[in-house]
């Protein structure tokens, strides 16, 4: 397994998802300061590909460079704000949703159905 090649990835999709927030609370932002400008933020979000947010990025900074600023900066803050915290959250979360998944899993594979069990003899005690 190539531990580094998986974190590498994370920490890619992590920066796209932190640039993704951080366009959403400067559109908020905008919403309540400018809202023409957020409404072309707004559509320049949605046609371009944010999964990537280097390359969104990229692509504001050659049309809009001051918003890019702006979210750059938000991105920033986000991950200054949570990354801290976020490992244990993590590992808490998922810890959690396997043990939920492992529960289901074996609750549905130990349910009776009710026909078969109209079927079996009777215990005598």
């Amino acid at each position: 397994m190539d531990y580094p090649h998986i974190a590498r990835q994370t920490s890619q999709v992590l920066s796209s998802y932190l640039t993704y927030q951080a366009v959403r609370v400067v559109m908020a932002q905008l919403s309540q300061t400018d809202p023409p400008l957020a409404i072309w933020l707004s559509r320049f979000s949605s046609t371009e590909r944010i999964q990537d947010g280097e390359r969104y990025l990229q692509e504001l900074l050659r049309e809009r460079q001051e918003l890019a600023f702006r979210v750059m900066t938000v991105r920033e803050h986000l991950a200054d704000t949570i990354l801290d915290s976020l490992p244990e959250m993590v590992r808490t979360s998922i810890r959690q949703a396997n043990m939920q998944q492992r529960k289901q899993h074996l609750e549905r594979i130990t349910q009776i159905a009710p026909d078969s069990a109209a079927n079996w003899p009777e215990l005598e005690s």
